[in-house]
């Protein structure tokens, strides 16, 4: 016989968990959505894209078809040729909102995961007292993507800063030659979903900044030459043809 403290207890679980899924992206009424699909890993098929904003902060989140962050690249033992895995929000604001130079492309958050390389070298995401070893541990970056030929047809690049140049980066920025900051945001992972929550300037105008979501791979160029960085694969698309439709109340 089942006692009745253990099914209590079950009713708590099942109702905590009931609780914490509806506040994934797919139960938002002004989500992104996306019809599940065959093909694509089902940690990067995305459901839904979703980002709220509560005074100066906004989280950003997506729910996939298995469990987010499950699927990281294979180590591809040098910098040269590292292969990227990507969710990503790309954003209708301008990239000086974060600190990077202006009207520069298109400023996105990204969660990546990438075993060969660590990006992040003010922090240690393993805990481990080591700051250079932890690249493939999902981590936050704001990234400005370009339309970059060099690349493919059609194909985006994270921006190059091209030699002698010094556009203005922000104050976290890795020192790679390309637009990307490493702000050191946490990726939270539950089941399905992935979420980041970021804060801003209280300067920075929030209100009806449009927004999409992306699954990705990228790769460093062979040469670790610019381009440096490349997106080599999407796998998914919120919107189906980054219009970014979503829009921040």
């Amino acid at each position: 016989m089942i006692k009745p403290s253990l099914i209590a207890a079950l009713g708590c679980l099942l109702a905590e968990a009931a609780f914490a899924d509806e506040s994934h992206a797919t139960n938002q009424e002004t989500a992104i959505r996306s019809a599940q699909k065959t093909g694509i890993t089902a940690s990067f098929d995305i459901l839904a894209a979703h980002a709220h904003r509560k005074d100066n902060r906004i989280t950003f989140h997506m729910t996939t078809g298995g469990k987010a962050g499950a699927t990281m690249p294979q180590p591809n033992g040098s910098l040269g040729g590292a292969g990227v895995f990507s969710y990503v929000w790309p954003t209708s604001l301008d990239p000086a909102a974060v600190g990077f130079e202006g009207k520069t492309g298109i400023l996105a958050l990204a969660a990546t995961s990438h075993p060969d390389f660590d990006d992040t070298p003010l922090f240690d995401e393993n805990g481990d007292g080591n700051l250079e070893n932890d690249g493939a541990r999902w981590h936050s970056h704001w990234v400005v993507l370009t339309p970059t030929a060099a690349c493919g047809n059609n194909a985006l690049a994270v921006r190059d800063i091209p030699e002698g140049e010094t556009p203005k980066m922000p104050a976290t920025w890795p020192g790679l030659p390309i637009f990307i900051d490493s702000p050191g945001y946490t990726p939270r992972f539950d089941g399905p979903e992935i979420a980041v929550t970021v804060p801003f300037s209280a300067e920075i105008d929030l209100k009806n900044v449009a927004y999409d979501g992306v699954t990705s791979a990228l790769r460093v160029n062979e040469n670790i030459h610019a381009p440096l960085l490349c997106v080599t694969d999407i796998f998914d698309i919120a919107s189906g043809d980054l219009s970014l439709p979503g829009k921040i109340d």
